[in-house]
């Protein structure tokens, strides 16, 4: 064969796309397991068509509940961090797809649609397997026959008729026959020309081999295949078969992978603006199902409960009260749209609202302050615990809210009260136009949600900061006490080493034996020293409402079992005793507990299982009686390192789905309803066992209260 007609020789000097920059650092994010909200905005801001891509698709019906447009930001959280990498991997690879020489002129709608499906069966596998690099199998999938799109590009007059070809075993042999070179070839060396730290050009290279050559293959390699022959040949069911025991995946799992590629295939398409009318469907699209106004409140509810949380989190990960109350002020623009927020918080007498001085206007606000005892709309908001809007010269202002206005520069203002177990810490004002109103009216629930999650946040920091320096200033006033009584007793050993020095210096000179004095100095000296000493030994010193816990339970479940937050894998079992059922405590603070908790358990099995929240009654801990509620699941269980920090300070990064920045704030919350918390974790599950306060009042009869002597 003539070198000019030499394939490989072709593919070496061909123009062929690059792997997209933003792609590329994508993968390098998602392999360190961080990538978060925040470093997923600033990847995506680099790259202008990826931005007007995910504004796009935020803006849609399916996402945006208003009339008004919502930035970058805004639109991340909407669409939340699983849809983000599924948008820009997507778009990045379609983007290289439609930048093949050649490719304009194909009809690639069947080649696009496969890379689709085979995209989302191999996420699913992953998931079933887990497999830790979900989306890597996505991208592998997507890619796994960009083969025979260089081929195209390569040799567009010798391939074309085969680039049509159905994708099998004997389009390998034609191709090795006609080319010398397989589109599996082609993409495994286009793929390595990407210098990605991957097996993504293994999994491409070897997806057309039989399962008896696979079965100690790299995980990535296995799921490609699977991928590739449930949507290439699903008509070859010992093939399938073959395959899906490689990844160890039951007939059933495989129907459900299928059942939704659809949906799923058809929605990434109508994101992405690809059209597929006309090309063949991996399966039927499932028909239309009329949207329920009810369920769609209460979808949107939880998604808001779901998006509190996770702000919760963010900003209880925040390192010194400055840097969270910024975390607190960005959290708020960016879900409520304000144009800009400041924070007030209480002063340490109690009587007024001062300002705090961080972000924009620092020294204005570090000098303003509002009383408490005296009528205004701020004021009123922070004393009434409740959220209050205003525009400016509806309501009489008082100067220091005169000069809010002007600092926030909006005609109107949203006092949000940052309300905790009873208590208002402070208030956000976000600034806003007139128009925003009405819809931040609607929005009341959600606000306040935010509020609380926020000073729950905010709290857990005050508290810590200020038991450090309660327990500084303990330290020191023990340490002044001991010091003033060492001083005293030192006084006594330092008198007889005195008195003895006399005496021996009288006994020296008359050269008289001095053992006994000796033996009594070093008594003594040992007596100070012991003294002084006992001056590093220092310890600090010792120093409602009624929930029903039954509805508070009823409250949570009715809003998840309403929504597609708990799938249909997940099944909750509720056990409650009638007597005892009422504990000590804020509701609300127990309902964020049981939220987190539930959340929790439904992403620590992907897969489905089984959820438990049980009051186990009475329990006598310490001589205090308790009401025993417990959240189980059947999940995998957590490793031993990470059991035994689970309540520890929240880590930069995440260490599993089971146990995310949420556990620390549940601990808060409960160590504020005055009660305890511990978790058991095994291969069969994970349960979290809380102790709230009992009523202060004798059980009932025929429920004698259990002794626990450890938990």
């Amino acid at each position: 064969m003539q070198p000019d007609h030499d394939i490989r020789n072709r593919l070496m000097i061909a123009r062929l796309p690059a792997m997209p920059q933003i792609l590329i650092k994508l993968i390098e994010l998602l392999q360190t397991d961080d990538a978060g909200i925040p470093e997923l905005a600033s990847l995506i801001a680099q790259d202008a068509g990826m931005t007007g891509k995910i504004l796009a698709v935020a803006n849609s019906s399916a996402y945006q509940r208003h009339q008004r447009s919502v930035g970058l930001e805004g639109a991340l959280l909407a669409l939340g961090t699983d849809m983000i990498k599924t948008l820009v991997i997507s778009e990045s690879v379609y983007q290289t797809f439609s930048s093949f020489p050649h490719s304009g002129g194909s009809d690639l709608r069947a080649f696009w649609k496969h890379a689709l499906g085979a995209a989302v069966v191999a996420r699913e596998t992953a998931r079933l397997m887990e497999y830790a690099q979900v989306e890597e199998a996505y991208l592998a999938g997507l890619l796994h026959n960009v083969g025979r799109l260089a081929l195209l590009a390569t040799a567009p007059r010798e391939y074309a008729t085969n680039f049509m070809a159905r994708d099998d075993e004997n389009l390998c042999a034609v191709e090795q026959r006609t080319l010398q070179i397989t589109h599996t070839e082609a993409g495994a060396w286009l793929i390595e020309r990407w210098h990605l730290d991957s097996f993504l050009a293994d999994s491409v290279l070897y997806h057309h081999e039989p399962a008896a050559r696979l079965e100690s293959a790299h995980p990535l390699i296995r799921i490609v295949r699977l991928a590739h022959l449930l949507i290439h040949h699903p008509d070859q069911p010992d093939l399938v078969a073959g395959a899906a025991a490689l990844c160890g995946i039951a007939d059933e799992a495989l129907d459900k992978i299928m059942q939704s590629a659809a949906r799923q295939v058809r929605q990434s398409a109508d994101y992405l603006g690809i059209d597929l009318t006309g090309a063949d469907d991996v399966v039927p699209p499932p028909a239309a199902l009329p949207v329920d106004p009810v369920q769609q409140r209460l979808q949107e509810e939880v998604r808001n409960m779901m998006l509190v949380s996770e702000m919760g989190q963010a900003i209880a990960r925040q390192q010194g009260e400055s840097s969270m109350l910024e975390a607190m002020t960005r959290s708020a623009r960016v879900l409520f749209d304000f144009a800009t927020a400041i924070i007030l918080l209480e002063n340490p007498t109690g009587q007024a609202l001062v300002g705090t001085a961080t972000g924009e206007h620092q020294q204005r606000l570090a000098a303003l302050a509002i009383p408490l005892n005296k009528s205004s709309i701020v004021a009123g908001a922070a004393v009434e615990r409740r959220v209050t809007l205003a525009t400016h010269g509806v309501q009489p202002l008082g100067i220091a809210e005169e000069q809010l206005f002007r600092i926030l520069g909006t005609e109107s203002i949203v006092c949000l009260p940052l309300v905790t177990g009873g208590r208002c810490l402070g208030v956000l004002i976000g600034g806003v136009a007139a128009w925003q109103l009405p819809l931040l009216h609607k929005r009341e629930r959600f606000l306040q949600a935010f509020g609380n999650q926020a000073a729950s946040a905010l709290e857990t920091a005050l508290a810590e900061r200020g038991q450090a320096r309660r327990q500084l200033a303990h330290v020191a006033d023990e340490y002044r006490e001991a010091s003033r009584r060492v001083v005293h007793e030192v006084n006594n050993p330092l008198s007889i080493i005195k008195n003895y020095l006399s005496v021996l210096d009288a006994k020296l000179a008359r050269r008289e034996p001095v053992v006994s004095e000796m033996s009594i100095l070093n008594e003594e000296i040992d007596r100070v020293g012991q003294l002084i000493g006992s001056l590093a030994d220092l310890q600090p010193t010792d120093t409602g409402r009624v929930t029903n816990i039954a509805r508070v339970v009823d409250d949570v479940l009715r809003l998840f079992r309403a929504t597609d937050f708990i799938p249909a894998s997940v099944q909750v079992m509720v056990r409650m005793l009638d007597e005892p059922n009422e504990v000590e405590g804020d509701a609300d603070m127990l309902k964020q507990i049981l939220v987190n908790l539930v959340k929790n358990s439904v992403e620590a099995m992907p897969h489905g299982g089984r959820i438990e929240i049980a009051n186990r009654g009475h329990v006598n801990r310490e001589r205090r009686l308790y009401v025993e509620l417990v959240v189980a699941d059947s999940g995998p269980g957590l490793a031993p390192e990470v059991l035994a920090n689970l309540f520890g300070a929240v880590p930069s990064r995440k260490e599993g789905k089971h146990h995310g920045l949420g556990l620390s704030i549940v601990h808060g919350l409960v160590k504020k309803l005055d009660g305890l918390i511990t978790c058991r974790s095994g291969r069969n599950g994970t349960s979290f066992e809380i102790l709230l306060p009992a009523l202060k009042e004798p059980a009932p009869a025929g429920m004698p209260a259990r002794l626990m002597d450890s938990v």
